[in-house]
């Protein structure tokens, strides 16, 4: 998986990182049981603070999509069920999405589509183990 930081966006760079990574999740790039590489290595290959991938991680951590271990590291977690937490925040971002694309002056169905084909394209791999 390759990851692409803007430097330039508005978006901080430690949400870039944790977007790619679970979009690279969502789509079965990362694997589960597959390890990330060390705080370290992210920072030298992304081109960033190491405090700043370590913030990614412990975010991915408390949502539920990778495990820390000291020996072994961070790795990818199965995909899980979409507990309360997780509902309230997708129901807020589609919210957010639906009043742009409306005002925007996207029709619902075009926009279902898009829904569809981005949901469509992700194929979350379980371990080979």
């Amino acid at each position: 998986m390759i990851i692409s930081l803007d430097m330039s966006s508005d978006t901080p760079i430690y949400v870039q990182l944790r977007n790619q990574i679970v979009t690279g999740i969502g789509r079965g790039e990362l694997r589960a049981g597959e390890s990330l590489p060390s705080v370290r290595q992210m920072a030298r290959d992304a081109g960033v603070n190491t405090m700043t991938v370590n913030k990614t991680y412990q975010i991915l951590k408390a949502e539920g999509f990778i495990e820390i271990d000291r020996r072994k590291g961070a790795t990818v977690l199965p995909a899980g069920q979409a507990e309360g937490r997780f509902r309230e925040k997708l129901e807020a971002e589609l919210e957010l999405l639906s009043a742009e694309a409306c005002l925007k002056g996207m029709e619902k169905d075009e926009f279902l589509g898009i829904c569809e084909a981005m949901f469509a394209s992700m194929h979350p791999a379980e371990s080979e183990g």
